[in-house]
């Protein structure tokens, strides 16, 4: 019997989708969660498909390590935690192609692409969805690019190492690009609280629909005389 699951690298830990799945099996939980840290201690920080190729009658098994996800191993590759929740507008990271070249290579065993060009370009691709830049450039730009045969010479020479020059490039490329992105955040944020607090303003002054107007307040469409109405004086007889 197989089993499939997604855990975190070397962090596995008992839940609910856990016990349902082995619980039953009468399996030792505590061994299984042990052998399975073990064998994804080297993906620690990612999400890790692991498959247990379970033996029913003797109550053993053998644990299958999959490869990361490429958006696991990208988001673990920068350090976050999360991806843009708008790509295209707002970035997380900036990767070398370089080091894109070494994911692929990685994961090639687990990509539909048929040689190490056509990978790339899928962790490119990946790239986009999460928002982070490659080379100081949008991931679509990057595409275009390896189309065109810019990374020809890279990819053929499967290079992946990056040099410190240029991880400081990287750095202050997305440095400036993240401090432009906290200010229009803010001068967003900025503009909205500007907003609902003319709208809040707006709903204290006007009377609700169909409310009747207070004594002595004007009506709508009344007009208010420049100067005010002389009475007529009575003459003394």
């Amino acid at each position: 019997m197989k089993i499939k699951l997604i855990v975190d690298g070397g962090a596995m830990k008992p839940g609910p989708a856990v016990s349902q799945q082995l619980g039953p099996l009468g399996l030792n939980l505590g061994k299984i969660m042990a052998d399975v840290n073990a064998a994804t201690e080297s993906f620690k920080g990612m999400q890790v498909p692991v498959e247990l190729d379970v033996n029913l009658k003797t109550k053993t098994y053998v644990v299958n390590v999959s490869s990361p996800s490429t958006a696991s191993m990208l988001k673990k590759e920068l350090g976050i935690e999360k991806a843009s929740g708008k790509p295209g507008k707002v970035f997380v990271g900036n990767m070398a192609i370089e080091t894109i070249i070494g994911l692929a290579k990685s994961k090639m065993p687990n990509l539909l692409a048929k040689d190490l060009k056509s990978a790339v370009k899928l962790v490119v691709g990946t790239c986009v969805s999460l928002g982070i830049k490659v080379d100081n450039k949008t991931a679509v730009e990057i595409e275009k690019d390896i189309d065109a045969g810019v990374y020809d010479k890279e990819i053929s020479k499967e290079i992946t190492q990056v040099s410190d020059q240029k991880k400081k490039e990287l750095e202050l490329h997305f440095a400036t690009v993240k401090a432009q992105q906290d200010r229009d955040a803010k001068a967003a944020e900025e503009a909205k609280a500007a907003e609902e607090a003319a709208k809040a303003a707006a709903a204290t002054v006007a009377p609700a629909p169909g409310a009747t107007p207070a004594p002595g307040a004007p009506t709508a469409g009344a007009k208010k005389d420049d100067k005010a109405v002389a009475k007529p004086v009575a003459k003394k007889k």
